[in-house]
């Protein structure tokens, strides 16, 4: 089975084609053009570069976001524009799991993406032989009432039962608060902070092989946003209304349990 991976949930583009679990070609393109301009030429450049086309393509894996709220709609029009033009079934995938999964390591792992202003998307990911167990996900604002920046709520967040005793924060948030993170202090977890970007390209091509294997997969209408807050255009327009509210409704935490790999 081949497959083609798009994230565009980030400031990096990410483009992958795999042969179910094996990596054919990776492109990522982090420059100042929008997905919009860069998205299409990768894809046209690493079919070319790994001498395929769409019509080699049996699976579409699609990043979801949570992340950039227009950069993830430019990657789910195009997978869905692919994915109609020629019949092929699609695969969503997040992208707080997908950084979780790209350390490719087992274990406690904490995805923080960040959404500016002093949040974060947070991800927590209990990782066994290449398998997610359990995971949930949430919008945290690390702003107290003063407007300073407290970690309360990610301590909050990630403190659970579970068998591990140490946890892995990865991620462009977790970068961006190496130093408060590496001196919170945990009741059972020894912290270790990622400091490299990693893309999830890659990533988001096995995940979307092992949700294919397990029947998690449909045409393109199965591809819908994550948005675990709202956007900015929606905060403005009840900040004008005077609506105090801006939790997004379905964003509290969730605890499932996955076998994505």
């Amino acid at each position: 089975m081949k497959i083609l991976a798009i994230d565009t949930s980030s400031k990096n583009a990410a483009v992958a084609i795999l042969e179910n679990q094996n990596t054919i070609i990776e492109l990522n393109n982090d420059d100042e053009k929008t997905h919009s301009q860069k998205l299409m030429p990768m894809i046209d450049e690493a079919f070319k570069k790994s001498n395929l086309s769409l019509d080699d393509i049996n699976l579409i894996s699609c990043c979801l976001g949570p992340g950039s709220f227009t950069g993830v709609r430019i990657g789910i029009a195009t997978a869905k524009a692919f994915a109609d033009s020629k019949n092929i079934p699609t695969v969503g995938v997040s992208s707080l799991e997908a950084l979780a999964h790209n350390l490719n390591q087992d274990g406690l792992i904490c995805s923080l993406i960040n959404a500016n202003n002093g949040n974060v998307y947070a991800g927590l990911f209990e990782i066994v032989e290449g398998k997610t167990l359990k995971s949930k996900s949430d919008f945290l604002s690390f702003k107290d009432s003063n407007g300073d920046i407290s970690l309360n709520p990610l301590r909050d967040f990630v403190e659970e039962n579970n068998e591990f005793s140490n946890i892995s924060f990865i991620g462009d948030g977790a970068i961006l608060y190496k130093d408060l993170i590496e001196k919170m202090i945990f009741k059972k977890y020894d912290i270790t902070v990622i400091e490299e970007q990693i893309s999830t390209g890659i990533s988001i091509g096995k995940i979307g092989y092992t949700k294919y294997k397990n029947g998690e997969y449909g045409d393109s209408s199965f591809l819908s946003p994550i948005y675990l807050r709202k956007s900015q255009a929606e905060l403005a327009l009840e900040e004008k209304n005077g609506i105090k509210n801006h939790h997004f409704p379905g964003s509290s935490v969730i605890f499932s349990t996955s076998l994505s790999a």
